[in-house]
């Protein structure tokens, strides 16, 4: 195996899921302060990639590296992934009844903090009713049970909400734009603006045009049957909206597809 560089860093990553290969060579880095968009037609890998990334246990990786930090993280627990910094918002948020919003968010900015240090309580709080107003979320949300009974908008601004006040240092969103009225998309779009800075690092996993009109890629990734075909700049979106995936299968797709 290759070494680990610093920044997040896929090399020839394949996985199965119940001996099916679905990832297939999967290459791609992400360095400190840059945007990427990953696109690619329903079955391609997608929330299987991000699903990886996180350690998800019903999927075997059957080859390459996952690197961040300086190491390769294949090895670890996803809770462990998360304390060094990895964050995934998932499409389809789940609920934890009998667990408050606050006391969830609390558990994990303590768990994140090293040798055992507790974050204070009250400066937490207020740091996080700042974050609720900031993405128009009502302040009584915080002592509701996580997502028990929240919309899907409301869901997935909870999962904007989690990464504002965790701070992760790479961040992989799995189509948080599913299911989201215009408003709701400016407000998460907002929200995600606000953490992209220069030690910060995102992978946006979206099927459409409109999100990424809000938060701008530095670059664009193109996945088909396990593997990134073609990369680019995001000029690449709106070749996309206009053409689908079929002139992608005939100029960059042949060789991998028929492999």
């Amino acid at each position: 195996m290759s070494e680990c560089g610093a920044d997040f860093e896929i090399k020839d990553l394949c996985a199965s899921v119940e001996g099916k290969p679905i990832l297939k060579g999967v290459n791609l880095r992400v360095n400190r302060g840059e945007t990427h968009a990953l696109m690619g037609p329903n079955g391609s890998g997608k929330s299987t990639l991000a699903s990886v990334i996180m350690g998800h246990p019903g999927y075997e990786v059957t080859g390459g590296q996952i690197c961040f930090k300086g190491r390769n993280i294949l090895d670890l627990e996803t809770e462990e992934r998360a304390r060094l910094g990895i964050f995934l918002a998932f499409q389809y948020p789940v609920a934890i009844p009998g667990v408050t919003v606050a006391k969830f968010l609390k558990t994990a900015a303590d768990a994140m903090r090293p040798g055992g240090a507790k974050v204070s309580s009250a400066a937490f709080l207020k740091e996080l009713r700042e974050y609720m107003a900031f993405l128009e979320m009502d302040p009584a949300f915080i002592n509701r049970f996580l997502n028990d009974g929240f919309s899907g908008g409301e869901k997935k601004r909870m999962e904007i909400l989690q990464m504002l006040a965790l701070k992760p240092a790479f961040a992989v969103m799995d189509e948080t734009d599913s299911g989201l009225d215009i408003d709701a998309l400016k407000i998460v779009s907002k929200g995600i603006n606000r953490l992209v800075g220069p030690d910060f690092g995102l992978l946006l996993i979206t099927h459409y045009e409109r999100m990424l009109r809000y938060i701008k890629p530095d670059h664009l990734h193109i996945l088909m049957d396990g593997r990134i075909v073609h990369s680019g700049g995001p000029e690449l979106v709106k070749r996309l909206e206009e053409k689908g995936y079929d002139w992608v299968r005939q100029e960059f797709g042949k060789e991998v597809l028929a492999e």
